[in-house]
């Protein structure tokens, strides 16, 4: 390969497991490792999509079932569910959760502080009544 030649750009994990998951909720249903790798345009190897499946399944990202000898793939919630997932993880790992959230919500712009408010506003009223 020359220094002119572009090698093609190669995707980080969090980018891969996104394509992943964009692709299985594309799914009418349970979907294989190799429809995944198609869906993908097959340039991934069939090895690096079941990898990264088993990483989705072990952050609780996806779910399987058998299907026949292999298994059959869906996500386990949509991608705010995953990123609230990703945000109580952090949570979880630290000792002090006052400071983390204190310092959260401090660093919200005004309209999702407000957002913030509301929904808790709206938790809080479920329990009571």
């Amino acid at each position: 390969m020359t220094d002119h030649e572009q090698r093609p750009r190669r995707r980080g994990q969090g980018e891969l497991e996104a394509l992943v998951l964009e692709a299985l909720r594309a799914a009418d249903g349970p979907a294989t490792a190799g429809w995944v790798q198609e869906r993908l345009g097959g340039d991934l190897a069939y090895t690096t999509v079941i990898t990264i499946l088993t990483r989705l399944l072990e952050k609780g990202a996806v779910t399987r079932e058998r299907a026949g000898r292999s298994f059959a793939w869906t996500p386990a919630s949509d991608q705010a569910g995953l990123a609230a997932r990703k945000m109580r993880k952090v949570l979880d790992g630290e000792r002090d959760r006052e400071a983390v959230l204190a310092s959260f919500v401090t660093g919200l712009g005004a309209d999702d502080e407000r957002l913030l408010r509301e929904l808790l506003g709206e938790a809080g009223s479920e329990g009571t009544d």
